[in-house]
């Protein structure tokens, strides 16, 4: 499932992120990268060690964990906390997947979810579109600054060459609390059923009481802890 979330921060919050962000010690892109994507990927990325990128990869976690529908589409269990990377002067990265664990400071995740958030508006920069192999064909992703695309992490994926301007933005993986992912598009849309018909009917009603108990015993049963 391939789910745009959007307003994850507005507008002036992103122009802060920008400022914070724009001031740290870009280096090349290949740092993080896998065999495979580092004969793909030409772009800039913040170290992740840097005081900038520690500060407001905190506060994207913070933002993710208190937006409901990131949370009900992605059930985390564990964010691994995200990066930052900018395309200009051509910059690309080529079809890749991503790789299935990722370690930072002796922990691992299983990266079932990855996630991009746009920190550029789409008319500041010319390419730099995300393109996502999804079952149905090509999806191409080229959000407003503070909006979200969440994806399977075993999508084949690119960015198009910015052929002007720079694509700042932010891009992440996270182990889910599912790891099937029909089951948790399953539970996803049990969810936004539930809560349409809680809006219709309230949360008394047996129909909303009993399709709740449903989604739990449904996330007991398929859940990993």
């Amino acid at each position: 499932m391939l789910l745009h979330i959007p307003e994850v921060f507005t507008k002036a919050e992103v122009k802060a992120l920008r400022q914070t962000l724009d001031a740290g010690p870009w280096a090349d892109g290949n740092m993080t990268s896998g065999h495979q994507s580092a004969t793909a990927k030409r772009n800039q990325q913040l170290p992740e060690d840097s005081a900038q990128a520690r500060e407001v990869s905190g506060l994207v976690v913070q933002a993710l964990n208190a937006n409901p529908m990131f949370v009900s589409a992605a059930l985390p269990h564990t964010i691994f906390p995200p990066l930052f990377n900018r395309y200009e002067g051509g910059g690309e990265f080529g079809t890749h997947v991503d790789n299935a664990i990722r370690q930072r400071d002796g922990h691992r995740i299983r990266s079932d979810l990855s996630a991009t958030l746009f920190l550029s508006e789409p008319e500041d920069y010319d390419g730099g579109e995300l393109i996502i192999e999804e079952m149905y064909g090509a999806q191409s992703v080229k959000l407003p600054a503070g909006d979200l695309v969440l994806y399977p992490s075993k999508s084949l994926h690119r960015v198009t060459p910015v052929t002007r301007g720079a694509r700042v933005s932010s891009f992440m993986w996270l182990q889910s609390l599912i790891r099937d992912d029909a089951d948790r598009e399953t539970l996803f849309r049990l969810d936004v059923a539930i809560q349409r018909v809680n809006l219709d009917k309230g949360p008394k009603d047996a129909a909303v009481i009993e399709l709740t108990g449903v989604y739990h015993n449904l996330l007991r049963r398929w859940s990993e802890v």
